[in-house]
């Protein structure tokens, strides 16, 4: 079935597929968005989408591939308030359930004029309902007769096709379940139904009609200006006039002043639970007019229509900006993440540059491996008579270089473990201050991940044998080769370790001059080797490269936490504007 694209007009055509690319393109950045975290509007946000998505499936898409399709009226309405005896009197024989247990209305039931099967055999509106056809061929017309069924055991996903000459063509008329419902599947269905509606027959009653749940549905009803009339139910005759001036003023009140109201009078029913002839004429026969005058029924599809549009762009608006806001708050707990990584690393690389690696330890090693004392007086009068007495030392006993690696190679670590930590405790306080950080955390406490200490040890340890490699390379002159090698590998390294510690600020006191003279011993032993240019070097390069390993291994740690995020992370924010604006402009066209 194909759309009436005006024969008269062919300017139409392309405005048509205009429309129609539009809404598509609208429709494909709507899907695209997801909005994973836990924000304080997510979930409403989340239910518009599903909802808009719908909309644009199940009416207003197939509605403007098919403009001259029949009118689809929804009949809708509150738990027993006789939606189904109402259809039945319209279809003129008992083609629904009605009765006393809940709910009665399982699979919609839509009824048509038998020329106008076509238009609805096929996924031209509500696609994801399969199709069941239903026969009113062998419709009962005796006492105890049971509601037309189809064959089978039809799913709630289904819907049931009943085509009868009663029922006026360019019409059709789709029994929904009750909006309150004690079945959620059921209330789902019912405002998806509804929103795939041209227009609404909203059956209520006479102790019923001002309810909360109904009037919900009807000031939906006139946000989005669809066509509704609305069904008095089983009214007293002596309560007539005064249910139906009040129930009008209410409309009046509420933007519903062009809503059609018809009575149907409490009364008893039939034998096969059908109302009495006559009791629905005057909405039988308002329905019949309609279907009738193509250009009235083309107003209420285009009404309807426009309606349709204009709520999904405004309520893309609300969901563009819950995008924005999810986006902003994946973006905070990135730069969180981000920023208190940066912070361990600048305070571990702080540690090595003020001399705070010097203390204990580390400098009870250095100071066992070069003595103290005379040892720096020598050094200052003569570092050339004195290289001769350090080779020999170095040559004889070199485990006390390797103690100072080991010395380094703790306190380093130690560092590294605590700023790791701190960051990590850190990251999980400030995520936990924010609804959608606690959903990505869960229950579980980061801490750091297993392994990280020997992981954090076998860097520090390749980073010193980087660091002897750089002394081997620089040592590769022949002069040069003759230095180094006097003095051994080990030896240097620690002299260079130390030089790529020595910076003093922080340290007090003895610690100072302490540490400062054991610099001096490194730097001076160094440049007698290598010159004080390449000294400079070396220890740049050595830091640089210690910062990039301690870099790589925080990289790892942060991303226990991105990683989190990374998988919940918001997509589809950036257009969703664009696409309300557009529907907005198609409205007003429509």
């Amino acid at each position: 079935m194909t759309a009436d694209r005006g024969t008269s007009d062919k300017g139409k055509v392309p405005a048509l597929e205009q429309a129609l690319e539009t809404l598509e393109n609208a429709r494909a950045g709507i899907a695209g968005v997801q909005l994973p975290l836990a924000l304080p509007d997510a979930e409403e946000a989340r239910r518009a989408v599903t909802e808009i998505l719908a909309q644009l499936d199940d009416y207003v898409i197939p509605r403007y591939r098919s403009l001259d399709a029949p009118l689809l009226a929804v009949v809708g309405g509150s738990t027993g308030a006789g939606k189904s005896t109402l259809v039945n009197a319209l279809a003129g024989f008992p083609v629904t359930r009605a009765g006393a247990i809940r709910p009665t209305t399982r699979q919609p039931i839509l009824l048509h004029h038998p020329l106008d099967a076509e238009w609805f055999e096929g996924k031209r509106i509500l696609p994801n309902l399969d199709r069941i056809r239903g026969s009113a061929a062998a419709v009962p017309s005796t006492a105890g007769d049971q509601p037309v069924h189809p064959a089978g055991s039809p799913a709630v996903s289904s819907l049931v096709l009943v085509a009868h000459e009663h029922i006026p063509q360019g019409i059709a008329l789709l029994d929904a379940p009750d909006i309150d419902s004690i079945s959620d599947d059921n209330r789902r269905l019912a405002g998806q139904l509804l929103a795939a509606a041209d227009l609404w027959v909203f059956v209520t009653t006479a102790n019923r009609y001002a309810d909360a749940v109904p009037w919900r549905l009807l000031l939906d009803a006139a946000a989005r200006d669809i066509t509704v009339a609305v069904v008095l139910d089983r009214v007293p005759p002596a309560a007539e006039v005064e249910v139906r001036e009040d129930l009008r003023d209410m409309l009046e009140r509420q933007g519903l002043a062009g809503a059609r109201l018809f009575v149907v009078q409490e009364t008893a029913l039939d034998n096969r639970g059908m109302l009495p002839a006559g009791a629905a004429d005057e909405l039988a026969e308002w329905l019949g007019a309609l279907a009738a005058n193509a250009a009235e029924r083309s107003s209420v599809a285009r009404r309807t229509l426009h309606g349709a549009i204009k709520s999904a762009a405004v309520r893309l608006e609300s969901v563009a900006t819950a995008a924005s806001a999810q986006e902003a708050a994946a973006q905070g707990l990135h730069n969180t993440a981000v920023e208190e990584y940066a912070e361990a690393l600048r305070r571990i690389i702080d540690a090595t540059k003020d001399g705070a690696l010097l203390r204990g330890e580390v400098l009870a090693r250095w100071q066992d491996f070069v003595g103290t004392g005379e040892f720096f007086r020598a050094l200052e009068q003569n570092v050339g008579r004195l290289r001769d007495r350090l080779g020999a030392y170095f040559r004889g006993e070199p485990a006390p270089a390797v103690k100072v690696e080991t010395a380094i190679e703790s306190g380093l670590q130690a560092v590294i473990l605590d700023q790791a930590a701190n960051a990590a405790e850190n990251v999980e306080r400030r995520w936990r201050s924010d609804p959608a950080g606690r959903q990505l955390l869960g229950d579980e406490i980061p801490g750091a991940s297993p392994g990280f200490d020997a992981r954090a040890a076998a860097a520090i340890r390749q980073w010193q044998e980087g660091l002897m490699e750089l002394i081997r390379t620089q040592g590769q002159g022949k002069r040069t080769q003759a230095r180094w090698l006097s003095f051994g590998v080990n030896g240097l390294g620690a002299a260079l370790m130390v030089v790529v510690f020595s910076m003093t600020a922080g340290l007090s006191g003895l610690e100072i001059g302490i540490a400062g003279g054991t610099a001096v011993v490194g730097q001076r032993l160094l440049e007698a080797v290598f010159g004080e240019d390449a000294v400079r070097r070396l220890a740049n390069q050595a830091r640089q490269d210690l910062q990039a390993r301690c870099q790589q291994l925080l990289d790892v740690e942060r991303e226990r936490f991105l990683g989190r995020l990374d998988t919940a992370r918001p997509t589809g924010a950036a257009y969703l504007m664009d696409h309300s604006r557009e529907l907005r402009r198609l409205a007003g066209e429509a």
